[in-house]
């Protein structure tokens, strides 16, 4: 029994930096996406130049573009009622 115990701790203790490393290989942004995503909040209303409501204008802009995305799925709309006839 505290043979399991010793192979458990020592598995685990294998397997926490692996998931750890695995999490950390995220590709850096590239100055073509950052323009490609200013373009997608201008389309949806952000102004850069209106500093004096910047937290609320981003956001904004963000979540229209977010509402967007979730909007050009594939299928049949999920929204509305429907009728059935008996």
């Amino acid at each position: 029994m505290n043979s399991l115990i010793k192979a458990a701790v020592v598995a685990a203790i294998v397997a926490v930096p692996a998931l750890s490393f695995a999490q950390s290989q995220q590709q850096p942004v590239t100055r073509a996406q950052v323009r490609a995503e200013l373009a997608q909040l201008r389309a949806a209303g952000y102004d850069p130049s209106d500093w004096m409501h910047y937290p609320e204008n981003i956001q904004a802009a963000e979540a229209r573009v977010a509402a967007d995305k979730a909007n050009t799925a594939y299928g049949p709309s999920t929204s509305g009622t429907s009728q059935s006839s008996q």
